[in-house]
């Protein structure tokens, strides 16, 4: 009985098992790289893994949480640079002015939070590309998405080998199937006639 025990081992060693769930929320993130990042391994669909059931399971939290701490950095981001940063292009004049003026230090203090959070998201998965697009682009894409940054799809035909339960883990918003609903035809604008309805005539009774 594994009483008061959360998670499944996976049948792996704490270390090994850590370092899998690591390396499959890499590879989640890393499927949504640029064009002119892609190798000849490119992906069939971006933000999307097909892994088993369980470890899916095991990974969503580990991605969920990956977002929810590049989406707080980014916020702190963008509210430091709209109040404290400057536009002028780097090395320039303007640029160098302002890193001399009293603006740039309180753009730095205002700015700790997003360095924290993208130091604290390279401790969790040592990849600066994949750091990258969680600040960049996923954390802007789920800015207004207050949880469920991914879902989870069983896959109806087993792993061949071991007949493993496989499943789809992808981000929500990109793939999302539209329902197309058959509409009712239309005959020229033309009603159909409402049906009368004809009432019985009242029996008398001859006395």
């Amino acid at each position: 009985m594994r009483h008061k025990r959360h998670g499944r081992v996976l049948g792996r060693s704490p270390s090994h098992r850590k370092a899998l769930l690591k390396s499959l929320t890499t590879a989640l993130v890393l499927t949504e790289r640029p064009d002119s990042e892609l190798e000849a391994n490119a992906p069939k669909v971006k933000g999307r893994i097909i892994t088993t059931l369980a470890k899916a399971k095991e990974v969503r939290p580990m991605v969920e949480k990956c977002i929810t701490i590049a989406r707080k950095g980014r916020v702190a981001e963008l509210a430091a640079a709209a109040e404290f940063g400057t536009q002028a292009e780097r090395n320039s004049d303007e640029w160098k002015s302002w890193r001399k003026s009293e603006k740039y230090g309180q753009w730095v203090a205002a700015n700790a939070a997003s360095v924290t959070a993208r130091r604290r998201l390279f401790q969790m998965l040592r990849d600066k590309l994949a750091v990258s697009i969680l600040c960049n682009d996923l954390a802007d894409r789920f800015a207004d998405r207050p949880g469920g940054y991914t879902r989870i799809m069983r896959l109806a035909t087993p792993r061949l080998g071991d007949a493993g339960t496989r499943a789809i883990l992808e981000f929500v918003g990109k793939n999302d199937r539209v329902i197309a609903r058959s509409e009712k035809p239309d005959f020229g604008g033309e009603t159909a006639p409402a049906a009368e309805t004809e009432s019985a005539p009242e029996s008398s009774d001859a006395n």
